[in-house]
């Protein structure tokens, strides 16, 4: 009569440990916060500058397993336009917050909450986040948990966000890649070529950056996080494609009417793009699948044949050859010519001396010249 109840026992145990575990984890973290936020109150009572953000932060990135509350962002953000010159105690807080902790959900709620916040400050909000970046306050790769290798998806979103603090929102809402000249940053001028040899890459290293991230890595506890993080980037990467596809465009219709440098240069870029259309293309068959979120708006993919590729390659080759065969003709015409030319007018000079002599009448006398070149 025992032996059947211990099987239930045993065969709910893992389950129960696992429950168990959790549970504490989320007892000591609280008890963790609590303790930091208490810290940052007494220096706050203490009269320390921008402790009111310390706290939001600590708030906003607590050990519990629920995604990041609206309130805290609205109170950082309102914090911090009250505030001249808070943004770099913003970053080294959030930085300091992602270096200490070794618990893999805050980590994930740190990132969350600098991706929400690039998503949703103002420009001049997001110019001043970058410069901090820039400067060194903002630090998104210093964590321990990037150790625990069953958590990838951590350290792929990290990586992501370290390519977006390159990309600012405009005024139409669009997501542009910004060149960076000293701590300003500009847009690029449009269809240049100027702008399709510096955006093409931008958007390349966007897309390898999306492409790591997959919601297959993600484990259980962060499941719920993760999905809201990835939704973040997959709805980024959407407006990214549609540009990049755009300058995909560009490049071919300027791409004979380019130097040979430069259609080598368009080829390699197109080889890659042709690599990323089909991972893309299974990234997102593969979120379509596994995304909680359906009301997702998936572009649809094009792909870029590597045929094509080496069409144009061939194409830029022939045009190549066919240019120095012409330049060489053109010069060993002219050489012809130059040779002909002095042939018609060559004559062969020759110096004699002359032994006759010329007499002058002068008053004062006679003057005998002798003649020296006839």
């Amino acid at each position: 009569m025992i032996y059947p109840h211990m099987r239930i026992i045993r065969g709910g145990g893992k389950e129960m440990g696992v429950d168990i575990q959790t549970k504490l984890r989320l007892a000591l973290g609280s008890m963790k916060d609590h303790a930091s936020i208490g810290k940052a109150l007494v220096y706050n009572h203490d009269g320390k500058p921008f402790s009111d953000i310390e706290i939001a932060v600590l708030r906003a990135t607590g050990h519990d397993n629920g995604p990041i509350e609206d309130k805290y962002m609205h109170e950082i953000l309102f914090l911090v336009s009250n505030s001249p010159g808070s943004v770099p105690f913003l970053a080294e807080r959030i930085s300091r917050r992602l270096c200490k902790t070794r618990d893999c959900l805050v980590a994930l709620k740190t990132l969350s909450l600098i991706h929400r916040l690039l998503r949703g400050g103002n420009r001049c909000f997001e110019r001043e986040l970058r410069n901090s970046h820039v400067s060194g306050h903002l630090q998104m790769s210093a964590t321990n948990c990037f150790r625990n290798s069953s958590f990838s998806f951590l350290r792929s979103y990290a990586a992501y966000l370290e390519e977006r603090v390159g990309w600012a929102i405009t005024q139409a809402g669009k997501l542009e890649p910004v060149m960076f000249n000293g701590l300003e940053f500009g847009c690029y001028e449009e269809k240049s070529v100027d702008m399709v040899f510096r955006k093409l890459p931008k958007c390349q290293a966007f897309m390898d950056r999306v492409l790591d991230c997959s919601p297959i890595d993600v484990v259980p506890p962060a499941d719920n996080l993760a999905q809201a993080a990835m939704g973040n980037t997959l709805k980024e990467s959407f407006q990214v494609y549609i540009m990049y596809c755009e300058v995909i465009e560009i490049l071919i219709n300027m791409f004979f009417d380019l130097t040979t440098p430069a259609r080598t240069l368009a080829c390699d870029i197109l080889k890659r793009a042709s690599r990323q259309s089909k991972e893309l293309a299974d990234l997102y068959e593969t979120c379509k699948r596994v995304m909680e979120n359906k009301n997702l708006e998936y572009p649809r993919v094009q792909i870029i044949t590597m045929d094509h590729v080496l069409a144009l390659e061939q194409c830029s080759s022939f045009m190549s050859t066919s240019s120095s065969t012409g330049k060489q003709s053109e010069k060993e015409g002219d050489e012809d010519d130059t040779s002909s030319s002095s042939n018609q007018f060559s004559f062969t000079l020759e110096t004699k001396i002359s032994k006759v002599w010329v007499v002058f009448d002068e008053d004062d006398g006679e003057l005998q010249v002798p003649v020296g070149i006839v």
